[in-house]
């Protein structure tokens, strides 16, 4: 198969610049709807990762996202998402980024073609046979990611990766690909625009499908999440009201006490 890279072919739209406000809007989204169903082509393959992940994490291992650019940011976020959403430790899923911490507000030159830098990233967290580590990078070409999939595979650590660009590299290299075409971008190039879109819907099903896995959430409830402001106390509040009937105050004192909805129900259903 010869690899082409789609997410750099010439845009469907041309003069640009010559359009209205209302006709980029309507393009830009039009490009957009057909993301979703891009996406929908790979749930196979989504299932295959997913399932393999959640494999690893209940025998104790972690999550890995690597990433460059817009990528690796996309990994940070969903990473950092899940301590506050489903109550899970810190270390659990992790977001690394080409660069470091400094490339999350600004790009850090070059620091996408070390092929040997990520590796080392995952060496600081003494990184093993049950974790389980994903490559994200539209290309599918990136060094950084290639490296770190390509030195985890060698030590038996097992490997995904979410790619726009069929028969890439890091596709190629993944044990467990997800290759989700979505063609050439509104602005050429633009990797940011529909890949983006593309990985951060993966990475939402990837994340949250294995935290339910867990046990991470009751029926649809997030009743792990952290109480980290007046909004999640209210909605746990809630929760707790709409599980075992109990007034408001007494739903928040539960709440307080046991930290919690989890831990406010089952206190209160074991209590009485």
């Amino acid at each position: 198969m010869t690899f082409i890279k789609t997410t750099e072919s010439c845009s469907n739209f041309d003069s640009l610049e010559n359009s209205s406000i209302a006709e980029l809007l309507s393009n830009i989204n039009k490009e957009d709807q057909t993301v979703a169903l891009s996406v929908q082509k790979q749930i196979p393959a989504i299932e295959k990762l997913v399932t393999k992940a959640v494999e690893c994490l209940k025998k104790g291992g972690r999550l890995f996202y690597i990433g460059a650019g817009t990528s690796g940011r996309l990994g940070v976020v969903d990473a950092s998402e899940c301590p506050p959403t489903f109550g899970v430790p810190a270390d659990l899923v992790n977001g690394l980024i080409a660069g470091g911490d400094a490339a999350i507000r600004q790009a850090v030159e070059n620091a996408e073609d070390d092929e040997n830098q990520a590796w080392k990233d995952l060496e600081n967290y003494t990184i093993n046979e049950n974790d389980f580590v994903i490559g994200i990078a539209a290309s599918g070409t990136t060094p950084y990611v290639l490296g770190g999939l390509r030195q985890s595979n060698m030590r038996q650590i097992n490997t995904g990766c979410i790619v726009c660009n069929e028969g890439s590299p890091i596709a190629l290299e993944a044990k467990f690909p997800v290759v989700v075409v979505v063609g050439p971008e509104f602005v050429t190039g633009s990797s940011r625009m529909k890949a983006g879109t593309a990985q951060k819907l993966v990475l939402n099903m990837i994340s949250t499908t294995a935290m339910i896995q867990l046990g991470r959430v009751k029926g649809n409830k997030m009743v792990d999440m952290q109480l980290s402001n007046e909004k999640l106390v209210n909605r746990g509040v809630n929760m707790i009201i709409s599980e075992i009937n109990v007034s408001a105050e007494v739903a928040l004192q539960l709440l307080q006490s046991q930290g919690s909805v989890r831990k406010a129900v089952e206190y209160f259903q074991n209590n009485n």
